[in-house]
């Protein structure tokens, strides 16, 4: 067993900084290969996944040995070409899934953002009363502050005696 402190950099390396960059010099050629940008697209979509599951099984699994080193493998099946990881995993389970759940997955994803823009809205309009409420409690203060009232101008002598 390696351990999370170095299977963890690990991790990192081969599981996003070496994907992203292939990813890059995919996207950068004069004529980008489609069936690359595919394969990486579907690479992403599924690390995406396994990023939001690895949250919960990291509560419940990290404590089994090899944890760590079969998260870093899976991330190495994915993307190394001669095992076609990421075609298989994503025609065989994900797309499937997602196909099957699509309208679902839509219609809560569209009501979640409704809610947060009315959240939002919401607390646009409590912030703007807040902030209208302070300034004019800043400018009754400052109003009401002894010398924030003119006084009639007299004319001093050099002494500053009234003439």
């Amino acid at each position: 067993m390696m351990g999370s402190l170095l299977t963890r950099p690990l991790l990192m390396v081969f599981g996003y900084v070496y994907p992203a960059y292939e990813c890059f010099k995919t996207l950068e050629k004069d004529e980008p290969d489609i069936d690359q940008l595919l394969f990486w697209c579907q690479y992403w979509i599924l690390l995406a996944a396994l990023t939001v599951f690895e949250r919960v099984g990291d509560l419940f699994m990290s404590w089994l040995p090899l944890y760590g080193e079969a998260k870093f493998a899976l991330c190495v099946y994915l993307w190394y070409p001669g095992t076609r990881g990421t075609t298989n995993v994503y025609s065989c389970f994900l797309k499937p899934c997602i196909a099957k759940h699509e309208k679902e997955i839509d219609s809560n994803l569209l009501r979640m953002k409704n809610r947060l823009m009315m959240l939002g809205m919401l607390l646009w309009q409590k912030a703007a009363c807040y902030g209208q409420t302070k300034f004019f409690e800043i400018l009754q203060f400052a109003s009401s502050q002894p010398g924030s009232r003119s006084r009639p101008h007299t004319a001093h002598n050099s002494r500053g005696k009234e003439n």
